[in-house]
């Protein structure tokens, strides 16, 4: 696969989990051509916002009053053809020649999709482009409120794709290796992509949330409780085969150190399917580490809760009972606030009671 390929289907999967993309590249490598070729092979209107010319209120909205006296907050053209289109991407160029003041203002859009009293369609795809600080005429570190919100990639010149385009037009080229191979995201999906990431965090409490104190490396990817979360999102549409993207995926949101060790310790875990283990068809092997328990627990209690029935939730309880109500506690708790409300409280949930009790989840 090549690092076109890797990067195309990194985008893909981050624009079906809901996850902000930032391209960063040196200037004339491409990057706005990218976004607006992928608009025109996904049949999808494109916006572009260039951050260096922008004032906040072209973000976050101008003030109108109204008769009545009230005042809102007026979207600019270019979100009203999004809605008009029912999205499509949202291309932020230049962000990081942007002022501070534009950067925060983009923050509502990148991570809500609001701009000023005007919600974008969900099916927008927020992606946004910057040089690094260095190479930028006039530009700044990104603060890190605003690098947190994004999945970060680095877009290289690709020689072979530059010279098939300036043969066969570089949408076609695009579209050559733009042959993404996605998971549909099911709950399945990101049950197994939660187990994985819990899982992980349970045995390297330390990767949790790590703002580093440098400015320059706080400007990129760095692991949080968001990026996690996007991170979850992301692999859930992400083939397990396809090393490289999941790779890049990890890397770009939560850093190299953790993203690499994340990646490492899921190839070695070798969990199994978690709603395979909530029908009983795979059983919890005996010679499982802690860790490994805590994933595959994590995971059952998110497919069962995914499935909302009362038997799914009763069966969950059943695989957690055969695990210590330690290495189990923060499955069952999350599983007993999924409770179905046609679901009877099943014996297991005896083993459990105190912690469940001392969370506040059971009535006196």
């Amino acid at each position: 696969m090549s690092d076109t390929t890797t990067l195309l289907t990194v985008i893909r999967a981050a624009g079906r989990a809901d996850v902000p993309v930032l391209l960063w590249g040196s200037p004339g490598t491409g990057k706005s051509g990218l976004i607006t070729t992928l608009g025109r092979l996904d049949g999808v209107h494109t916006a572009t916002v260039i951050g260096s010319l922008r004032e906040p209120a072209d973000l976050a909205g101008l003030p109108v009053v109204q008769p009545d006296g009230s005042v809102v907050l007026a979207p600019p053209r270019w979100a009203k053809e999004l809605v008009a289109a029912d999205g499509g991407y949202l291309f932020l160029d230049e962000l990081s020649t942007a002022a501070p003041a534009v950067q925060a203002a983009m923050l509502r859009v990148a991570m809500e999709k609001v701009v000023g009293d005007l919600a974008l369609p969900t099916a927008t795809r927020i992606v946004a482009a910057a040089n690094p600080a260095d190479v930028a005429a006039g530009g700044w570190e990104l603060e890190p409120p605003t690098a947190n919100r994004f999945l970060h990639l680095t877009h290289r010149p690709d020689l072979e794709v530059f010279a098939d385009g300036l043969t066969v037009g570089f949408d076609a080229a695009t579209a050559q290796r733009d042959t993404a191979l996605l998971r549909p995201g099911t709950d399945a999906d990101r049950a197994r992509a939660a187990a994985q990431v819990v899982g992980f965090l349970r045995a390297r409490p330390h990767r949790f949330d790590a703002c580093p104190s440098e400015p320059g490396r706080a400007g990129g990817a760095w692991p949080s409780p968001r990026t996690w979360h996007h991170l979850q999102r992301v692999l859930a549409h992400l083939p397990a085969e396809d090393h490289a993207a999941r790779r890049l995926a990890a890397v770009g949101l939560v850093g190299e150190a953790a993203g690499v060790e994340l990646m490492t310790w899921i190839r070695h875990s070798d969990l199994p399917d978690p709603s395979l283990v909530l029908d009983g068809t795979i059983p919890l092997g005996a010679d499982l580490r802690d860790d490994q328990l805590v994933a595959i627990c994590t995971g059952v209690a998110a497919v069962a809760a995914a499935r909302g029935t009362a038997e799914a939730w009763l069966r969950a309880w059943e695989v957690l009972r055969r695990v210590r109500v330690d290495v189990a506690a923060v499955a069952a708790r999350s599983l007993f606030a999924a409770r179905p409300d046609d679901a009877p409280l099943p014996d297991a949930l005896l083993d459990f009671e105190p912690i469940l009790a001392r969370a506040g989840l059971l009535s006196a």
